[in-house]
């Protein structure tokens, strides 16, 4: 069993408040919620940087490779407005 922790960074250069920035935010992770995985916002105080914590066990590497593949381009395709960085780590 493998443990994958994602960290999803994206800028929002069309956002001028924490409010603006906390609703986009939220609707990262209630789109997310699909893949039964564990979602937690790490964004700073900057409103127009905004970061996501994502985190989910797989039974093994090419697995959890299909699943982190699969939040990508669900990501990609449901915001195509915000352009993500990943930063994986599997343990």
């Amino acid at each position: 069993m493998v443990i994958v922790n994602m960290i999803a960074d994206f800028e929002l250069p069309f956002v001028f408040s924490l409010k603006e920035r906390r609703k986009i935010v939220n609707s990262v992770k209630d789109r997310l919620k699909k893949f039964n995985i564990s979602v937690l916002d790490i964004s700073g105080e900057y409103p127009k940087e905004a970061s996501i914590a994502i985190v989910f066990a797989a039974h093994n590497e090419k697995l959890a490779g299909e699943i982190q593949r699969e939040i990508e381009e669900f990501l990609y395709k449901t915001f195509p407005e915000i352009e993500f960085y990943f930063d994986v780590e599997v343990i």
